[in-house]
């Protein structure tokens, strides 16, 4: 058992609150609903019932860098009444704990007759950061507007979910990819419990933002996920391929080495506190420089063949699956008021753009081209639509170009309404939480509350409504989405007045199609 420093042991009690024995502080509006493992008593909230902190796995703290466990069962009644708290993490989620494996529901009713669809949602940070106790993220909307069940996950992040250990140490053979065995066992936790929360285990969407939708792509390979889900939406996330068990390894030695532990003796990684754990991860890269990447690796037990490589998965070719971006991708993570855009000029565009590509073109050439196209856009213009085309948006076209070559039931849309509140972000990244989740009002979301906003909002929730309950985003008294095939690439143009368009910024992808995209991290 590690050593558990304050914050870990404070955070650890408040852990055990979502899966101790029952305490009447909810007694009042108290609903009980009892799971294979034992009873739980959530909440009532604006008609819905609201269960948070339900436990899926077993504290992982004594079982480091290990697969996870299902949940003993219990006596009494368990308090499903406040979130649990997330995986420890370089971005600060209080509170934190490494026993983090707990979803949290919203359904209309607990009525195992109701077989209501099941909306999965896996938040995003990369595979490092983030947590669903976010208020974008509060399902509340989504399930009483569409008379669905939303469940929201927290898992495994960063070191202890992702560092790959297996080729060091026989005895975390699942370690690389451990976070993702918390997602599959969450999966199992919804199939085996869900009708008892009036959903239907046949019907589950998994949807997911940025690492999230990467998480979900991740899963569409490994065996262990089969028949666990039967739609997927990935917004601003994807995985093409999955980092290499090389690559994986020289990741775990740089942070072994920053800890101060050999690599030939991993002892001692058990005893370390929390805090000192999270504090290795400063490491510096080995492969990409700047911070250490995390992330699924192919270790040839839970992940045999890279997630989008060489084609779509056999095994989810025949899940339908919608696939998201924003217009303006970078403008989220850029900063419009930061150093890098500080004094950017066309005597400077080219050096700046270098860096932020995950294309190996030269960036003299890709600006020589987008002004000959644009000649009236301004430097800064460029700079986001170059980095947007170049790094965030070619996984999805990859991903999407797979899925349509094997004539996978695809869609894909785009996200162009754009922040009237911060207008200098454009249609940045994160854009479609708040619209999907109806939660515009959020701390986080740029969309305002205005009534464009609440267009572009009940836009994006009835297709996702729509296909989280029959696979399909098309319905009564909503246009026409085909689906996307490569003759003319149709998208989903979501904006205060939606529509299709045929291949949009089809200029730019074939720019940088001319040359292959490595996966950031394999």
């Amino acid at each position: 058992m590690p050593d558990i420093d304050r914050r870990s042991a404070l955070t650890g009690a408040a852990a055990l609150l979502g899966a101790s024995l029952a305490r009447p502080a909810h007694a009042a509006t108290a609903c009980i609903v009892t799971t294979r493992k034992g009873r739980v008593a959530g909440i009532r909230e604006g008609g819905l019932h609201v269960f948070r902190g339900l436990r899926y796995g077993q504290d992982t703290a004594s079982r480091r860098f290990q697969a996870p466990l299902a949940p003993d069962s219990w006596t009494g009644t368990a308090d499903a009444g406040a979130f649990a708290p997330s995986c420890p993490q370089q971005g600060k989620q209080e509170p934190e704990s490494e026993d983090c494996l707990f979803l949290n529901i919203w359904t209309p009713g607990p009525d195992p007759r109701a077989r209501r669809p099941v909306m999965l949602y896996i938040h995003g940070g990369a595979y490092s950061n983030g947590s669903v106790v976010d208020p974008l993220t509060y399902g509340d909307r989504l399930a009483a507007q569409g008379d669905v069940v939303v469940v929201t996950v927290n898992h495994r992040l960063n070191i202890f979910g992702y560092l790959y250990l297996a080729r060091l140490d026989p005895r975390f053979a699942d370690s690389g990819n451990a976070g993702q065995l918390d997602l599959i066992l969450a999966l199992q936790w919804v199939r085996d419990n869900i009708a008892a929360f009036g959903g239907d285990p046949g019907n589950i969407l998994v949807f997911g933002q940025s690492g999230g939708g990467a998480k979900i792509a991740t899963m569409m390979a490994m065996p262990a996920a089969i028949g666990l889900f039967h739609r997927a939406i990935t917004m601003s996330g994807q995985q093409v391929t999955a980092s290499g068990p090389l690559n994986a390894t020289k990741r775990a030695q740089a942070y072994l080495a920053r800890l101060g532990v050999k690599a030939d003796d991993l002892s001692s990684l058990l005893s370390l506190s929390t805090a000192q754990l999270v504090e290795g991860l400063a490491a510096q890269d080995p492969i990409l420089g700047g911070g250490l990447y995390m992330g699924p690796v192919l270790d040839m037990t839970h992940l045999a063949r890279h997630p989008f490589w060489p084609d779509a998965p056999p095994q989810s070719q025949a899940i339908p699956m919608m696939l998201g971006n924003t217009h303006d991708e970078t403008r989220a993570f850029i900063d419009p008021h930061g150093p890098k855009l500080q004094g950017l000029d066309w005597s400077n565009l080219a050096a700046r753009i270098a860096p932020e590509l995950r294309m190996d073109l030269s960036p003299e050439w890709i600006v020589a081209q987008y002004r000959a196209r644009y000649p009236d856009w301004s430097a800064e213009r460029i700079f986001y639509a170059a980095t947007t085309a170049g790094r965030s948006w070619p996984g999805q076209v990859l991903e999407a170009e797979a899925r349509a070559r094997a004539d996978a039931p695809t869609w894909v849309y785009q996200v162009d309404f754009a922040s009237p509140t911060q207008p200098e972000r454009g249609a940045p990244h994160t854009m479609d939480i708040a619209l999907a989740f109806g939660t515009l009002e959020a701390q986080g979301s740029f969309t305002g509350t205005g009534t464009g906003a609440q267009a572009a909002s009940r836009a994006l929730m009835q297709r996702f409504l729509a296909f989280a309950r029959r696979g399909d985003p098309n319905g009564s008294g909503m246009a026409p989405w085909p689906q996307y095939r490569l003759d003319r690439r149709q998208t989903m143009i979501v904006d205060v007045d939606s529509h299709v368009e045929s291949d949009p910024r089809g200029w730019e992808r074939e720019l940088f199609a001319r040359v292959p995209y490595i996966q950031p991290g394999s």
